[in-house]
């Protein structure tokens, strides 16, 4: 009987043991999946996932935001875990594939719009995050995909094999030896998961980028994307950072102002918003350390752009020149002063706190390329970064295309360069596009 009992006992307690192991292992389980989400939640911060696959901010990663190809629009897809419109049936192979190939589960190859040259640098481990998080961190929303805007043969996908045959470099960022871990944590960011070059490296005729790491001759240079100019990051002190310090980089990238210096507009903006100002000081360090070293390349230029301009005075003289007497050469001042003073101040300061940036010493009035300039006075800016909230109003329904060429002529000469010759023409194309 006793022995009986002690046999029934020592079952239970195997049993009770092996349920408390299992009840353990799957608390570790659940443990790990949740530190995977939340490192995978950071990762998509570097990667900037939200920019290109959010139109509506109560459908985030939903897709849907057109993007301009050569033969018309293309359309971001929806990288929520629905399993009928989005990725939810994806495997992490599968996943893994899309980042380092572009090749999707059903072999179809995706424009390099999606910047699949700079994430297949991305490791493993953060790759393996980022599938946690979309898989159990991102709510699945049902929305069905557009099609191009474009038809049949223009999008037939397999030439895109070959673009890869050409172009692709796939694979891991691999440390340099003899770098530090702080720059190649910054070179891999930057070549990475934040996409730098995608923006800001001159493309080919195939639309590849020219360059995709430190070592080729045009790496961050500068490029037009849209309507707008991502200006050279390259480290030239005259056409590119080579005059920021380690510290304004960093403060440009958190807070995406930097006085005498410039300001985060458009998709720089978004940026900064979405992506550069979430990231750890650790790491805007790391970014900034790298960029101090990309080979210089020069476009010209003799001064920064942000060394151009002084303080107005023209308030003194047309504050008591009647408008009837206003000289066509004055119309710009006089769109000036009478919508942007209130802000930027009557000499172009700025506020005391920088708040409201000076117009001169302010990279996006001296140079020559205006589109940044003309976008910024049609839609404003407004971005928003932890503790720090930025709004400048749209003038587009409030100044004609004459009104803002005039404008950006008069910031041009006043407080830039004076090289822009904005017409109305570039306006209007602008206020259309």
């Amino acid at each position: 009987m006793a022995s009986n009992f002690w046999r029934v006992s020592l079952g239970v307690g195997a049993m009770a043991a092996l349920w408390m192991s299992g009840v353990a292992a799957a608390e570790e389980a659940s443990t790990r999946q949740a530190e995977l989400v939340k490192r995978g939640e950071y990762v998509a911060r570097t990667a900037d996932c939200v920019a290109c696959h959010t139109t509506d901010h109560d459908k985030p990663f939903a897709g849907g935001l057109p993007m301009g190809l050569p033969m018309g629009n293309i359309h971001s897809t929806n990288i929520t875990p629905d399993k009928d419109t989005g990725i939810g049936s994806y495997t992490l192979e599968e996943f893994t594939r899309v980042l380092r190939e572009g090749v999707t589960p059903d072999r179809g190859n995706l424009y390099p719009a999606m910047p699949y040259p700079s994430y297949t640098k991305m490791t493993d481990d953060e790759i393996e995050a980022l599938y946690a998080y979309f898989m159990h961190g991102v709510q699945p929303i049902h929305q069905e995909n557009k099609a191009p805007d474009f038809y049949w043969p223009l999008t037939i996908r397999w030439p895109l094999k070959i673009w890869n045959w050409m172009f692709l470099d796939e694979g891991a960022y691999q440390p340099k030896a003899g770098q530090s871990d702080e720059w190649n944590r910054g070179a891999y960011l930057v070549q990475g998961p934040a996409h730098c070059g995608t923006c800001h490296t001159p493309r080919g005729l195939a639309m590849q980028e020219r360059a995709y790491d430190e070592t080729g001759d045009e790496y961050l240079a500068g490029a037009d994307i849209a309507s707008w100019h991502a200006f050279n990051i390259t480290s030239d002190i005259n056409s590119g950072i080579g005059g920021w310090s380690t510290d304004e980089l960093v403060q440009y990238l958190k807070d995406g102002n930097v006085r005498g210096k410039g300001q985060a507009g458009g998709q720089m903006g978004e940026a900064v918003e979405h992506s550069f100002s979430h990231m750890t000081d650790a790491d805007l360090h790391a970014i900034a350390v790298y960029m101090k070293t990309v080979p210089a390349v020069n476009d010209g230029d003799t001064r920064p752009r942000y060394s151009y301009g002084t303080p107005g005075d023209d308030f003194l003289r047309l504050r008591a020149q009647p408008v009837a007497q206003d000289a066509a050469s004055d119309r710009g001042a006089r769109v000036y002063l009478e919508n942007c003073a209130a802000c930027h101040g009557p000499a172009g300061q700025g506020s005391p706190d920088g708040y409201y940036p000076s117009m001169f010493h302010n990279s996006v009035i001296g140079t020559d390329y205006h589109n940044n300039l003309i976008n910024v006075v049609l839609d404003g800016v407004k971005r928003k970064t932890p503790g720090n909230d930025v709004l400048m109003p749209a003038f587009r329904d409030e100044l004609s295309d004459e009104d803002i060429a005039a404008l950006a002529n008069y910031l041009s000469q006043q407080f830039g360069r004076g090289d822009m010759n904005v017409t109305s023409k570039s306006v209007k194309a602008l206020r259309n596009d």
